[in-house]
């Protein structure tokens, strides 16, 4: 069985510190890839660019996805991943401090699994983050694996 790999798609520093933590702290010790913008997630998924050595059969489990990245933001990660017949199925979760009702319609409407606004306290973002590890990396029942 792949591992499960978790893709982080955060240009902050800190916000990418604090997900790491609350990973650890709820005991995910799956490996974790990190990426700083929309193109370099672009390039990790369909194995391209810098990423082009990568195995495009080990596809990450989840994608916790940002929305305001340079160069291209999560909203167009998201709409080049859902408009690929190889990551069409891949769990995305928009993890954002945005509070743009437009963003989280436009989030739902181009296929995000789930949209989760950062909360700015600690513990409620280190319990936030434990349970979208439960459910995606333990409960969820993904579909059966594609070319």
């Amino acid at each position: 069985m792949d591992t499960m790999t978790i893709l982080l798609v955060e240009d902050n520093p800190d916000d990418e510190e604090l997900t790491l933590r609350a990973l650890r702290q709820n005991n995910i010790m799956n490996r974790v890839d990190v990426v700083r913008d929309g193109a370099e997630a672009i390039d990790y998924l369909f194995c391209q660019g810098a990423h082009k050595a990568r195995d495009p059969s080990q596809k990450p489990a989840i994608v916790m996805l940002d929305l305001k990245l340079p160069k291209l933001d999560g909203l167009e990660v998201l709409r080049r991943i859902r408009a690929e017949e190889r990551t069409r199925l891949l769990p995305v979760v928009i993890l954002t401090s945005s509070r743009e009702e437009q963003d989280l319609i436009s989030g739902y409407s181009l296929g995000a699994n789930s949209y989760i606004r950062k909360p700015v306290d600690f513990k409620q973002f280190v319990n936030a983050v434990g349970q979208i590890g439960l459910y995606w990396l333990v409960l969820n029942e993904p579909p059966p694996k594609q070319p």
